[in-house]
């Protein structure tokens, strides 16, 4: 059977975890292959609302298996909490449940120091990071001095690690940026603890994979942030340390391309942005609030990992193309459409202008996107309510219309559309 791949297709926070809830329930094994806890996932199960940032999200279907691969960077104090949580709530996690990569990088406090310090020195230069040490740690492990989950099973020379590891940051801590000195003892003492308690998660994750690929079982990739995120493809500088892209998958997962079968693209049916950088759709104003919410909902277009307000716009069907060609997506699924539900008229970028120039395609070399304004066609809004919408054909005419225009101007067919937040509300497009 083969490796399903889930990628956003935007700047993260598409409702990833709507999609890979649903493809999980037929999957044995749900894999994160990039990032660490600077993602967010939320998925809501009747009254329950589980909002992960490092677990795979597909663990809340109880027969999955989840894998936290080695393109991973993770910060084992969250993880644990994270466990504690899913716990507590009813959802089991152990050994036998969890698998985490003893190839994934660790983060420590002395990463989270170096991103809050090196945020800060760049003053109004600031890319608008999530502050929890993901750029640092991808550094030490491009700089092949990380620490890796695996160094976890010998304490001894874990705890030398970590020390050294410590006492080499303090330099750059002190010296480059003037910011207070970690205690090496501490750490050491606090990680060797956090060791203990997640040895026997530690797995060949890679091999567990392959043998579940040759055994017949389905394996689910989950990406984390989006496409325009990507360090090398996505909107430079303002990007992750990391590949949340399909090729992503592959490296961060070890599996190789012949074994992938759909590579599901996920998008909200407007556009949403965190942090810093140029984004040309994007709205103030009333349609802007409503797009937003206020808050009060989980659902609504606030950080899950930070909490801050997304900048929203109008559906920018150039960045979408570029996605979909970069990702190789064989099916869209579209969120949040009920969110449009009394917007009229509705608005999607076709195009841009540049100066002189008009680009209907992703300007390469000019993936930071400042100053360019989008050529906006509208289309007719409509009035129901499509929360009850299980069917295409529930659907008003207008809504259709709008979604075709995306599979047109994608040039990719459009196989699920989100109606509202639960489990259920999804409409499956035949």
């Amino acid at each position: 059977m083969p490796l399903n791949i889930i990628v956003g297709a935007q700047w993260g926070d598409e409702g990833k975890g709507r999609m890979v809830d649903l493809m999980a329930s037929k999957a044995r094994i749900v894999a994160r292959f990039s990032g660490g806890d600077n993602a967010g996932h939320t998925v809501t199960v009747g009254e329950k609302v589980y909002k992960l940032h490092l677990i795979p999200s597909g663990m809340i279907q109880e027969h999955t298996v989840g894998v936290m691969g080695n393109g991973m960077v993770i910060n084992p104090k969250t993880l644990i909490n994270e466990i504690e949580m899913l716990v507590e709530a009813g959802i089991e996690v152990g050994p036998e449940r969890l698998k985490i990569s003893a190839a994934a990088h660790l983060i420590t406090p002395a990463h989270l120091a170096l991103d809050a310090a090196q945020e800060k020195s760049r003053g109004k230069e600031m890319i608008g990071t999530t502050l929890r040490g993901i750029g640092p740690a991808y550094m030490d492990k491009s700089a092949r001095r990380g620490l890796r989950v695996g160094d976890m099973l010998d304490e001894e020379a874990f705890a030398d690690k970590i020390k050294a590891h410590i006492e080499f940051t303090n330099k750059r801590l002190t010296n480059l940026y003037g910011a207070e000195a970690l205690d090496p003892q501490k750490v050491a003492t606090e990680y060797l603890e956090y060791a203990r308690t997640l040895k026997p998660f530690i797995a060949d994750t890679v091999g567990l994979i392959h043998s579940a690929l040759k055994g017949g079982e389905d394996v689910l990739a989950e990406g984390a942030q989006g496409t325009l995120l990507d360090l090398d493809l996505g909107t430079y500088p303002f990007v992750t340390s990391s590949h949340p892209t399909s090729s992503g998958a592959l490296v961060g997962l070890g599996v190789g391309p012949k074994d992938v079968g759909e590579v599901v693209g996920v998008t909200k049916v407007f556009q949403t942005r965190v942090g810093e950088g140029a984004m040309p759709t994007e709205l103030e104003g009333d349609v802007a609030g409503m797009l937003r919410g206020t808050g009060k909902n989980p659902w609504d277009e606030f950080g899950t990992t930070t909490g801050r307000p997304r900048r929203v716009g109008w559906l920018d069907m150039v960045l979408l193309g570029y996605a979909v060609q970069v990702n190789g997506f064989t099916q869209l699924a579209l969120t949040k459409l009920d969110i449009l539900s009394g917007i009229n008229p509705l608005k999607i970028c076709v195009g841009y202008t540049h100066g002189n120039k008009t680009h209907k395609d992703f300007p390469i070399g000019e993936k930071d996107l400042e100053d360019f304004e989008p050529i906006l066609e509208e289309m007719p809004g409509w009035k129901e309510d499509v929360q009850d919408c299980r069917k295409w054909e529930d659907l008003p005419e207008e809504a259709q219309a709008y979604i075709r225009k995306i599979e047109e101007l994608g040039g990719v067919r459009v196989g699920w559309i989100s109606v509202g937040p639960e489990r259920d509300q999804m409409v499956v497009v035949e």
